[in-house]
This record gives structure tokens, C-alpha cells and sequence, in this order.
């Protein structure tokens, strides 16, 4: 387990250059991957004093969700709390990108994100990983519109899935809706969708 979290740590290293945040968000990650849901208690005990800080990057970098929510299960819904029986989860493509960088030490979404589509029976999963990079190469800010996402799969060919690939996207943990921002919402005359900002990481940032 020591190699994987070490591995991961080095994974992580675009998203923070604080070598002990790194190592503990290394290690929250690993055991949380292995796990459908964790509580605050357990990951209290494995980060050295570093509980906040690793929720916070956790819940920023959307790798580790609270499962407590205002309203909805949206992210942007989810309440980040620090109470011992606070649970969190890690959506289904983080779970991936957090296995495999632990064995190859480096952050691979194209890879991840084939891999994840085809085990879950996905026609086109060869060509998610496009998808998903036209889809953040559109994006604002991790935002996304339905609309946007209907251009992008009819540039692809995949224009005759755009509902069932919409669903897959949010079932995967690589994009979720955005149900508060009606004014946002309102405006763009569309739904709109927050992607996934790990899987953009490499990048270094979230735009």
C-alpha cells in the first residue's frame, strides 16, 4: 500500500506542492478508493492533522464528495462538514484515476476514462476520452451546457446519444448538474453541467 500512495503522491503533485498535503491526500485517497463511503473519523486518522485541508482539496478537486447534501445530490449541493460520522464517497472515475495512478504514479484520465466506458458497456467507449477532452476544451470553468454537449457529440458522430451519453456522464462521476444557478440556468436557456475538474488536473488548474 506504501508503493500506491507514493505513487499517487506523485500523481498529485500539479494539484498541490506541499509535500506533507500531498502525502496525506495520497493516503486519504487510496483508502477511500477501496471503500464505498468513509467517514470523517477514519480519515481524520490517517492524514496527520491535516482533516481540512484534505477535505477541502477533496471536495475543490471533486475527487472526495460529502455524501451530506443541502437539497439535491448535485456537487455543488453536497454540505462539507467535519463531523466524525460525516461520510464521504468518491465518484466512480476518480475511483479509477485514484487505481491506476497508484500503480503508475501518474495521472492518466484518457486511459481511465476508456477503461471505466467499456467496463460499463458503452458502444462508443474508444471514443469517451475524446469526448470528454472536446467537452472540457468547451467548457468555462468546468461549465458545460446541454447544448454544448449536443454540438460536440454531433461533431464526433454520436449526435443520436446525446441523452444516453449525458446519462453515462453523470453516472460516471465525470460531470454532474448544476440545479442552483436557475439564474445561470435561466440565462443560457439550457441545463448546464459541471465537469469533473481532476480530470483536467494536468493542466493545473480548473479552467
Amino acid at each position: 500500500m506504501r508503493d500506491q500512495v507514493n505513487n499517487l503522491g506523485r500523481a498529485l503533485g500539479s494539484l498541490v506542492k506541499d509535500s506533507e498535503l500531498v502525502g496525506s491526500l495520497a493516503q486519504a485517497l487510496t483508502y477511500a478508493s477501496k471503500k464505498d463511503r468513509v467517514s470523517c473519523r477514519e480519515i481524520e486518522e490517517i492524514v496527520n492533522g491535516n482533516l481540512e485541508d484534505v477535505l477541502l482539496l477533496g471536495n475543490e478537486w471533486r475527487l472526495l464528495l460529502p455524501m451530506r447534501t443541502l437539497k439535491s445530490s448535485a456537487w455543488e449541493d453536497r454540505l462539507l462538514l467535519t463531523e466524525p460520522g460525516d461520510l464521504y464517497e468518491m465518484p466512480n472515475i476518480v475511483r479509477y484515476l485514484v487505481e491506476n495512478a497508484g500503480k503508475a504514479g501518474h495521472w492518466n484520465p484518457w486511459y481511465v476514462i476508456a477503461k471505466l466506458f467499456r467496463e460499463m458497456g458503452e458502444p462508443v467507449w474508444e471514443q469517451m476520452p475524446k469526448l470528454v477532452e472536446r467537452l472540457g476544451q468547451q467548457a468555462r470553468d468546468c461549465r458545460i451546457t446541454a447544448v454544448q454537449i449536443k454540438e460536440v457529440c454531433a461533431e464526433l458522430g454520436m449526435g443520436d446519444r446525446v441523452d444516453a451519453l449525458i446519462a453515462a456522464l453523470k453516472g460516471s462521476g465525470v460531470m454532474s448538474p448544476k440545479l442552483g444557478s436557475l439564474a445561470e440556468v435561466h440565462r443560457a436557456g439550457t441545463p448546464i453541467y459541471e465537469l469533473n475538474p481532476s480530470l483536467f488536473m494536468e493542466k493545473g488548474d480548473k479552467g
